[in-house]
C-alpha cells in the first residue's frame, strides 16, 4: 500500500500534496493513532522528491500535534481522524454551517440573539 503519492505535473507545491496526503491518510483511517511513519530519507526515497521537502512536511505536522516524533525512533500518528483535518477545511466547514444556521434563524423569524441564548441554555449555562 503506498502511504501517500505526489504528482510532479500538478501545480500543487509537492509540500503541499504531501500534507494533504498524509493528513488524508489519517483522516481516513489509513494511518491511526501510534503508527510509525517511514524516515524522512525513506520517504524522500520512495517519492522521489528532496529530503528537506519530507522533513518540512513532517516538522509542520508536529507542530500542528498531528505527529510525534521520538529522537531516535521515528516519527509516529499522534492525531485522531478528526484532528488531523487540515484547519481551512474546518474552518471552511464551519463558515458553511455558520450560513445555514444564519439562513435558518431568519427563516424561523429568530434573532441571532434568540439562537445564542439557546445555545448557552443549551449547554447549562443559563440565560
Amino acid at each position: 500500500m503506498d502511504l501517500v503519492s505526489v504528482d510532479p505535473r500538478d501545480k500543487t507545491p509537492i509540500y503541499a500534496q504531501l500534507d494533504r496526503g498524509l493528513r488524508a491518510a489519517i483522516a481516513t483511517g489509513r494511518l491511526r493513532p501510534g503508527d510509525q511513519l517511514p524516515t524522512v530519507r525513506q520517504l524522500a526515497v520512495d517519492l522521489r522528491v528532496n529530503a528537506n521537502t519530507v522533513a518540512r512536511v513532517y516538522l509542520e505536522l508536529e507542530r500542528a500535534g498531528v505527529l510525534e516524533t521520538r529522537r531516535g525512533v521515528g516519527s509516529f500518528v499522534r492525531a485522531t481522524p478528526e484532528k488531523a483535518r487540515p484547519a481551512r477545511e474546518h474552518e471552511r466547514r464551519l463558515r458553511a454551517f455558520v450560513t445555514r444556521v444564519l439562513a435558518d434563524t431568519d427563516a424561523a423569524g429568530f434573532t441571532v440573539d434568540d439562537v445564542i441564548a439557546g445555545l448557552h441554555a443549551h449547554r447549562g449555562g443559563g440565560t
